[in-house]
């Protein structure tokens, strides 16, 4: 039978969700999106970047954003989110691992993020130094249901999929 690699892969799922407040810039894969409310939280509240955070964490078994990330960390408050998605990539990179993709969906009433798609592709690709199509990001509304469809929240959830560097 010759020689067989053995390839293994790491599947992770992560989610995150903030109430949308006057006042607060409204920022989704690192991307400033043009809007009168925004998510609150304790950092810069990039659902996204935190559910793809988590998502690797997760594909890595090592636990999830708010244990390595705390929002009692002072030196986090308003703190850039792509911050934690590099370092969660440090820690990936050095278990030998890499992306192979992820698929994002962001569950938000208004403002419609389809303008603003490709952009936040682009700026998540280039962080996870990956090519853009593996990385995939889709708008959904909430049809007017629970507090995502009354405005009053936005979500994201995103999936991984990791496959360990082959050894050179």
């Amino acid at each position: 039978m010759g020689n067989s690699v053995k390839m293994r892969f790491r599947i992770g799922f992560g989610n995150d969700i903030h109430r949308l407040v006057a006042g607060r810039p409204l920022i989704l894969g690192g991307v400033l999106i043009p809007s009168d409310i925004g998510a609150a939280g304790h950092s810069d509240a990039d659902a996204l970047m935190h559910a793809i955070t988590d998502a690797i964490l997760g594909a890595l078994a090592l636990g999830d954003i708010g244990t390595h990330f705390p929002d009692s960390d002072q030196k986090l408050k308003n703190a850039d989110s792509s911050i934690f998605l590099k370092e969660t990539l440090k820690m990936m990179k050095s278990r030998n691992y890499q992306i192979e993709n992820v698929d994002a969906i962001v569950s938000l009433e208004k403002p419609k993020l389809k303008p603003y798609i490709e952009k936040i592709r682009k700026n998540l690709a280039e962080i996870l130094e990956v090519e853009l199509d593996r990385v995939s990001v889709k708008a959904k509304t909430g049809e007017g249901l629970d507090a995502i469809g009354k405005g009053d929240a936005i979500k994201a959830e995103a999936i991984v999929l990791l496959t360990e560097k082959p050894n050179q």
